[in-house]
């Protein structure tokens, strides 16, 4: 079943021969750097979402379980839902502030985008 995967194959061309078996390239994951040479934007997003304001840390480099971990962490210590992909940590409400002191506190460069 794991082999009969339409959700990889999306945007693969289809291929007439019946000996073809589609083979998925290997993700290389990036390691992750040190916290304080990683520069975080904490930002506010108020568009696209209802008139809901979000607070938006971008600029992390790594893997994808690192970014998860973080994300995790900051939504632990702030109290609040949100959620981690593509390098984007997305928090609910207005936190740049104490986003911007915690990560501080936890060795990153963040700064204050608006």
């Amino acid at each position: 079943m794991a082999e009969n995967d339409w959700k990889k194959r999306l945007g693969v061309v289809y291929s007439t021969n019946p000996d073809f078996v589609y083979r998925e390239e290997a993700r290389v994951q990036e390691a992750t750097p040190a916290p304080s040479a990683q520069r975080l934007i904490v930002r506010l997003e108020r568009s696209g979402r209802g008139g809901k304001q979000v607070t938006l840390v971008e600029g992390f480099r790594g893997s994808e379980d690192d970014l998860a971990a973080l994300g995790k962490t900051l939504k632990t210590k702030c109290g609040v839902g949100g959620t981690s992909k593509d390098g984007v940590i997305t928090l609910q409400g207005d936190l740049r502030d104490k986003l911007t002191g915690l990560l501080s506190g936890m060795g990153y460069n963040a700064k204050r985008g608006n």
